[in-house]
């Protein structure tokens, strides 16, 4: 449980500039139980109306939201006090979008998609987890993330070689 300054803190940081707003997802990463799965889903719903642009506009928010990204969180982190915490969100909304970028519109499969960049996001198996602990600054609150969509992508398609999963390379 988050303390009262803790938590007056961080609505402070959300809501007192455009790059805190961002960084806590809208305020989606203000969620008291689980901020990064609350924080994806948030990801998942603006990402919607983004599917619809062509694929290279997608790909263009994609890099500008990674890059802007980078300054975002380690500008929220250095507010906070805190290297990566749990309320900076916009590293997920990035590693997701990653994931669902490489995907034909589906609820079933971007529910899935979501669903395994959280797995991975969570577990953080090798070296998700390595570069989680050693890469600093706002680059190493983006990394680890985008390397999660990696995992996420490449579960993806080795679960289409059973199930019908539509890529935009197919």
């Amino acid at each position: 449980m988050k303390s009262v300054d803790e938590r007056k803190r961080l609505v402070a940081v959300t809501f007192g500039s455009v790059s805190g707003l961002l960084a806590m997802g809208l305020g989606s990463g203000l969620s008291p139980k689980a901020p990064g799965t609350v924080g994806s889903l948030a990801a998942l719903m603006v990402m919607y109306p983004i599917a619809l642009l062509p694929i290279s506009w997608q790909l263009s928010v994609l890099a500008v939201a990674f890059v802007a990204g980078i300054f975002i969180c380690s500008r929220a982190a250095d507010a906070i006090g805190t290297h990566d915490h749990g309320a900076i969100v916009w590293d997920e909304w990035v590693g997701l979008w990653a994931v669902l970028i490489t995907l034909h519109f589906s609820w079933d499969a971007w529910v899935l998609a979501f669903l395994l960049f959280r797995l991975f996001d969570i577990a953080k198996p090798w070296p998700i987890r390595w570069l989680d602990r050693h890469a600093s600054g706002g680059l190493g609150i983006m990394i680890d993330d985008v390397l999660a969509a990696v995992f996420a992508i490449l579960a993806l398609v080795l679960i289409g070689q059973w199930w019908p999963i539509e890529f935009i390379w197919q």
